[in-house]
C-alpha cells in the first residue's frame, strides 16, 4: 500500500490535465485512508470486527 501511495504521488506530480489530477488526488486520498485503517487495526486502535 505504501508503494502504491508513492506511485500515486509521482503520477500526481506529472499529471498534465486537471481531470487526471483530480482522479489521482481521489485515488491518493483513498489509498492513504486505507493505509490508516490497516495501521490502526495492526496497532489495536481499531477493531476489525463489527460491533454486533
Amino acid at each position: 500500500m505504501e508503494q502504491h501511495i508513492v506511485e500515486l504521488r509521482m503520477e500526481l506530480k506529472n499529471a498534465c490535465d486537471i481531470a487526471e489530477r483530480r482522479q489521482i488526488e481521489a485515488e491518493l486520498e483513498y489509498a492513504q485512508a486505507e493505509l490508516a485503517i490497516i495501521v490502526a487495526e495492526q496497532d489495536g486502535r481499531l477493531d476489525a470486527e463489527p460491533p454486533f
